[in-house]
């Protein structure tokens, strides 16, 4: 009994302090050195030199400009992490542009690596995320939304599935924080319809139960040209 005690104490001390986020740095930085084409993978991206580091590999220019939105969707995301950023391995940070065409969307997604807070500096959006799988299987995922004006920040938890819709009639900007180097995405709709290879339509149909006739449809918006 005496050791079943002091077995959770421990577990419960380990979870007081465990988090999910980059590990923390062991040295001032970590400059990334450009992916490494042998077969030796790591956990991050290996550092350049202390010595060779210059203030350059401190620098991101160009996020002053706008992104493309001229896209099915309307809107473009300008990434600014490691793999933009060498300076920023082994930090735990990195930030992103957005920008939106009226009406334009940045579909359903998620960062499986890191929390998103979310600055909207000009337009109106409509935003929102949804949470995972609740324990009662008789409750549904709640859906969590706001529409937000210039100058408001909203926060999408880590790993959930969010969006943001611009819901103005001019363009929207705005600025996202995430907290790891590199977030990750995962968009919805490509990943579900347009994998390679592809998701047997059989099971697609089965888990939206729906006809195979419209999965093959879906599929297609993904493989036009199969």
């Amino acid at each position: 009994m005496k050791m079943g005690l002091c077995a959770i104490a421990v577990l419960l001390s380990w979870a007081s302090i465990a988090y999910a986020a980059d590990p923390n740095p062991l040295q001032d930085f970590c400059v990334a050195l450009p992916d490494n084409k042998s077969d030796v993978f790591v956990n991050g991206k290996f550092c350049k030199d202390p010595n060779l580091v210059v203030a350059e590999d401190f620098l991101f220019q160009g996020l002053n400009i706008p992104g493309n939105t001229s896209n099915q969707l309307g809107s473009a995301v300008t990434a600014v992490n490691v793999n933009q950023l060498p300076g920023l391995n082994t930090l735990g940070v990195s930030l992103a542009r957005l920008d939106f065409a009226p009406y334009g969307l940045n579909p359903p997604h998620t960062h499986p690596r890191a929390t998103e807070a979310f600055l909207l500096l000009e337009g109106a959006l409509y935003v929102g995320f949804v949470t995972s799988n609740p324990a009662n299987a008789n409750q549904r995922n709640k859906l969590f939304t706001k529409y937000l004006k210039a100058g408001d920040v909203f926060v999408f938890p880590q790993g959930l599935i969010h969006f943001q819709i611009n819901v103005g009639k001019t363009n929207a900007v705005a600025f996202a924080g995430f907290g790891s180097q590199n977030p990750g995405v995962i968009t919805i709709a490509n990943a579900v319809f347009g994998s390679d290879p592809k998701i047997n339509p059989d099971v697609l149909a089965k888990a939206f139960q729906v006809e195979k006739n419209i999965i093959d449809y879906l599929q297609a918006q993904f493989w036009p040209n199969n």
